[in-house]
């Protein structure tokens, strides 16, 4: 069986990185993989060591949808079972499962669409998901509320949309004692930070960096002086955070650190995860790997979220943008130990029991093998 994963993106996000292991993962078990990304990409140049066969093409250029272009997706899907392409958003009437829909059907391939979503964005078009009726075509959505969404809310057959959770690595994931004294090297904060909380993630507006830096300021003010935020990632509003935070006068209270492959280390690090975000989420990867790393949660109530934050067992959740449950949800947490002692261990045990990577990946093969072994 020979696997095609479309990632039409330049970001290297969850996302990214967990097709990046899927790619390795599937090797591992005996698969072809094939990756088709934009040029120069994170996605390309991550992968180049592995066995997986890559096809590149211009991110702008693309968006023409030149004969040049379906060329290359043509041959690039042309030998693969199914391809598995990330729902990405539109960019000046292209968009990826649109166009690999057209590249299958006129290059009259078997190769069986997959679009792989997690967030939901109600603006999008339904064939984002189903691009043409023609093909066989199906989608994967690795959370439940998502499922359910495009199920109601796009009239998309209960048979054409699977649930198929991604999981996490809890070999990699598994906190010890030599990867928390070097997370202390790799993280400095102020000795007498506590608690110590991380935002991990693009910084953009979308993911709440604002309404956070506002609660941070409050909890400084009136419960933990010492408390100290870290702020892992990069993105569009990287400098006018670093701003903001001195204009709030709580820079020595905030660290900035770049985006990282190896998160394990941060959550070595913090106490507390935080996932401010204000909309756009489907089944965070860091809230994964957080829990997996015993960290508890405290996050917005969006999409699949509350699958993974079990409110006051795994973490407590709030209203996108509301900066006063933040404080309250960090407060009640860290005021009372004895339940953040039993948060901690509420976090592996529901990672280990429902999101082992490992298992998540067989799952997805043997989903691959029942769509094409049929017809094949």
């Amino acid at each position: 069986m020979r696997i095609g994963f479309i990632e039409d993106t330049h970001l290297h996000g969850g996302t990214q990185i967990w097709v990046t292991e899927a790619i390795q993962a599937f090797i591992e078990r005996g698969l072809d993989v094939t990756l088709i990304a934009p040029e120069n990409s994170w996605m390309v140049e991550n992968n180049r060591q592995t066995n997986a066969r890559i096809f590149e093409y211009d991110w702008h250029g693309i968006v023409n949808q030149g004969k040049q272009f379906q060329e290359v997706w043509t041959e690039a899907l042309s030998d693969c079972d199914v391809g598995v392409c990330t729902v990405h958003p539109p960019r000046d009437g292209f968009h990826c499962s649109v166009f690999a829909g057209q590249c299958i059907k006129e290059g009259r391939l078997r190769t069986h669409l997959i679009p792989k979503t997690g967030t939901i964005v109600p603006s999008y078009l339904r064939e984002f998901y189903l691009p043409d009726e023609g093909i066989n075509s199906s989608v994967i959505a690795i959370a439940d509320f998502t499922r359910q969404y495009l199920i109601s809310n796009y009239k998309i057959p209960e048979d054409k949309v699977k649930l198929l959770y991604q999981g996490t690595d809890l070999v990699r994931y598994r906190s010890s004692l030599s990867a928390k004294k070097e997370a202390k090297k790799r993280y400095l904060v102020p000795e007498e930070a506590s608690p110590i909380l991380g935002i991990i993630g693009s910084i953009e507006p979308r993911k709440g960096h604002k309404v956070l830096f506002e609660a941070i300021k409050k909890l400084v003010v009136t419960r933990f002086p010492n408390i100290h935020l870290i702020v892992v990632g990069d993105g569009p509003d990287e400098s006018s955070m670093k701003e903001l935070s001195k204009r709030m006068e709580i820079e020595d209270h905030i660290s900035f650190f770049p985006f990282t492959d190896e998160p394990k280390y941060i959550f070595e690090r913090i106490d507390l995860t935080v996932l401010p975000s204000l909309y756009k989420e489907g089944l965070p990867n860091v809230l994964l790997e957080s829990m997996a790393m015993n960290v508890p949660v405290v996050s917005s109530n969006l999409g699949g979220v509350p699958e993974l934050v079990i409110n006051g067992v795994t973490g407590l959740l709030v209203e996108p943008g509301d900066q006063d449950q933040l404080v309250s949800a960090v407060s009640e947490i860290w005021s009372n130990q004895e339940l953040y002692k039993k948060m901690k261990v509420n976090t592996r045990k529901l990672i280990e029991e429902k999101f082992n990577k490992t298992i998540q990946f067989d799952k997805y093969a043997d989903h691959f093998h029942e769509l094409t072994e049929p017809s094949r």
